[in-house]
C-alpha cells in the first residue's frame, strides 16, 4: 500500500465511505482497507468515524507522519508527532518546511586550514571539520593518527 492510498483512505473515512467503497475507490482488498483503519483508529461504522476524528483533533491531535492520535501533555509544547522515528521520517520527506534562522548561522575562518566555513547553531566553532582539529590538536598529520 502507498503513501498515497493511505492517505485517500483516511480522507474518504473521514467523509463518511465504508470499508467497501473505499476498497473500490482504491481498488484495493476489503481486509487490507478494515486493517489500516483499525491500526489508524478509522474503524467502526462512518459516522462514528468523523465524530471520533474531531475529537482527536481537537483533544491531542494527530501525528503529522502515520496519523495516529497523540497523547498531549498538560503542560508544555504541543507535541505533532506521536515518536522521533516520525518525526525524523517526516522532517526528512519534507525539508521544504525547515525554515532555519537567519542571524544563527555564523560564518568562520578555520584555524587550522584557513578555510571559510559556516556553522548553525553554533557561536563557538574554531574548525570546519573534526578532522582539522584532530591535525591542530595533535601538531601534524604526520603522528600515525
Amino acid at each position: 500500500m502507498t503513501a498515497l492510498q493511505k492517505e485517500k483512505i483516511y480522507k474518504l473515512r473521514l467523509q463518511g465511505l465504508g470499508y467497501k467503497a473505499v476498497a473500490r475507490e482504491l481498488l484495493l482488498s476489503v481486509d487490507a482497507v478494515k486493517r489500516y483503519c483499525k491500526r489508524h483508529h478509522l474503524n467502526g461504522p462512518a459516522e462514528i468515524v468523523k465524530l471520533n476524528a474531531e475529537v482527536i483533533l481537537r483533544n491531542s491531535g494527530l501525528c503529522l507522519c502515520c496519523k495516529n492520535p497523540i497523547r498531549q501533555k498538560k503542560r508544555g509544547r504541543t507535541k505533532k508527532f506521536c515518536s522521533n522515528a516520525c518525526k525524523y521520517v517526516w522532517w526528512k520527506a519534507h525539508p521544504e518546511k525547515r525554515s532555519p534562522k537567519p542571524d544563527a548561522v555564523y560564518h568562520y575562518i578555520c584555524q587550522h586550514c584557513g578555510r571559510q566555513f559556516s556553522a548553525y547553531g553554533n557561536k563557538q566553532r574554531k574548525y570546519c571539520s573534526h578532522a582539522c582539529y584532530i591535525k591542530s590538536r595533535y601538531r601534524g598529520e604526520d603522528n600515525g593518527i
